[in-house]
């Protein structure tokens, strides 16, 4: 099962959602993002937030329309898109998907991009990734992954997101590494392209978050 997540980001910086209406998925709307979905013609199977950003015919509409409506006060302890990503992380699916979560303020990508770290701390074996028109992300713990070339993503950057990160190799890649050190805030590994059609990367220590790209 994939479990694709709509926040209320800008729209202009989706991707196109009917890319990622499959079989054996479940939409969950958050916050605006519920009205967003409902306008593009796909019901989502749950809808999480304080809605703070909706107007009241907007926020009826949503009523009429979704089952299973989670509505919290703006005065709590996690953002919306934290209750959006614990509940589809209890639902252990093989993969998570992020759409409208960024664009705007930067306060909230930081916090979404933090939330990608959830199923590593919570020792869950979920694909989180973080997903806009120009941009894919996600983070990984230590071992060896594969990498597909793909045209609308050239550049793949890695950035530790731990003190450090310990023997990353990388084949396949125009800039090959091996067994390197990459200390946190080293600019080393941004930018790098795939040559062939598969490449990987691996590493023995820390946690780093890949970054696909395109201009």
């Amino acid at each position: 099962m994939i479990i694709n997540i709509l926040a209320g980001g800008p729209e202009e910086l989706l991707p196109d959602l009917t890319e990622y209406m499959k079989e054996n998925v479940k939409w969950l709307g958050v916050d605006r993002g519920v009205y967003t979905l409902l306008s593009k013609g796909i019901e989502p199977e749950i809808a999480v937030g304080d809605f703070d950003s909706v107007n009241g015919e907007e926020m009826l509409f949503i009523e009429q329309h979704v089952d299973e409506l989670q509505k919290f006060k703006p005065e709590k302890n996690e953002t919306d898109m934290e209750l959006a990503v614990e509940w589809a992380i209890r639902q252990n699916p093989q993969k998570i998907n992020i759409f409208g979560a960024t664009g705007g303020r930067l306060d909230h990508l930081f916090a979404n991009i933090q939330l990608l770290l959830k199923p590593i701390l919570n020792k869950k074996n979920i694909d989180l990734e973080l997903i806009d028109c120009q941009n894919n992300i996600y983070i990984k713990s230590e071992g060896t992954y594969e990498i597909k070339k793909t045209p609308d993503r050239k550049y793949v950057s890695f950035v530790p997101i731990t003190l450090s990160v310990e023997g990353l190799t990388l084949t396949g890649f125009k800039y090959p590494l091996t067994n390197c050190h990459i200390p946190l805030g080293s600019t080393l590994c941004i930018s790098n392209e795939l040559i062939d059609d598969r490449g990987t990367f691996s590493f023995h220590e820390g946690i780093i978050m890949v970054i696909r790209s395109c201009d």
